[in-house]
């Protein structure tokens, strides 16, 4: 029996290679809906969906989870087994200049979601968190800590997206999942993240900003295996909150060194003050990830940078277009 399952944010960087993964599992169809906002360059986004639209057990509807009017159809039309929400307002420094955006999407989109799923009788949810709500704890970072110190309205809006599940979890017994990412890297990526930028900035030639000295540390994990453990997050688990990430930080001057190698170019860097909103580093506690579902990162970031330029590489006609 084919299984249906939605997934919220489909042409973005996670949701677009969860899909892709889904749509190889037999049995699996996957709905996908995007709002295909410019928070970030366009193009890469309907890069990522042109592929998707290939994939015959895939299907696109561009719809807003913050449109609950046209949600509600959708769940009308489809009986959906399962819903993965990865669409997000991401970002922690915008989220200081527009922080409104990300409690309507990031908060309210998620409460669309789950209000829809109670009332269509759907069990399973699974929702993308993030590694920006353990500022100031101690690493690595377990699921168990206390994260009630949000410093960036990014972080605040997911925190509250986290609390609501838990209440739809208590309430009307949907199994819920929650997966908080690290630092996720790779082809295709998102263009304010680390890696494209440092990517495009070292090869172009161009001044590469950096904010700090280089010393601050993230837990870098490839999108390939941060899709397989969302998909493994689909197990009936109840409510649990679960890590996934690399588990070895790396120093960022270590991934640009890295990045160097792999051009064969030097970078010219910009420093910028460290800002405030960051976290100096990220480390992943991945054992709950390890015995619950059976899952542990496979790509090195030695092995994960080198796709990663090879991707630009081979797709410099649109890279050079895209706007950071």
């Amino acid at each position: 029996m084919q299984k249906t399952i939605l997934l919220t944010g489909a042409a973005g960087f996670i949701a677009s290679k969860t899909a892709e993964l889904l749509c190889q599992k037999k049995g699996v169809r996957v709905v996908g809906i995007d709002n295909m906002n410019d928070y970030y360059d366009v193009r890469l986004k309907n890069y990522r969906l042109k592929t998707l639209k290939t994939l015959p057990d895939f299907t696109f509807h561009k719809i807003d989870i913050e449109d609950k009017t046209k949600l509600r159809s959708l769940f009308k039309k489809y009986r959906f087994d399962a819903v993965i929400n990865l669409a997000a307002r991401a970002g922690v420094r915008y989220s200081l200049e527009n922080p409104y955006i990300y409690f309507t999407t990031n908060a309210q989109g998620t409460l669309n979601l789950l209000e829809l799923c109670k009332d269509h009788k759907i069990k399973k949810f699974i929702l993308a968190s993030t590694s920006s709500l353990y500022a100031g704890q101690k690493m690595p970072f377990k699921e168990t800590l206390a994260v009630n110190t949000p410093i960036s309205p990014y972080a605040a809006s997911k925190k509250a997206a986290e609390a609501t599940c838990y209440t739809y979890h208590y309430l009307y017994g949907i199994d819920v999942t929650i997966v908080r990412y690290f630092t996720v890297y790779g082809p295709a990526g998102r263009p304010d993240m680390s890696i494209f930028r440092f990517i495009k900035w070292i090869d172009e030639g161009k001044p590469m900003e950096l904010f700090g000295d280089g010393t601050q540390s993230r837990d870098f994990t490839y999108v390939d295996d941060i899709a397989k453990g969302t998909i493994k997050a689909l197990k009936k688990v109840g409510f649990r909150i679960i890590n996934l990430g690399g588990n070895t930080p790396y120093k960022l001057n270590h991934a640009i060194r890295l990045i160097e190698q792999n051009l064969e170019k030097k970078a010219t860097v910009k420093r910028f003050p460290f800002h405030k909103a960051d976290l100096m580093a990220t480390w992943a506690d991945t054992d709950v990830a390890r015995d619950l579902l059976k899952w542990q990162p496979k790509v090195s970031l030695e092995d994960g940078i080198q796709r990663s330029v090879q991707w630009y590489k081979d797709n410099l006609s649109l890279v050079k277009e895209v706007r950071l």
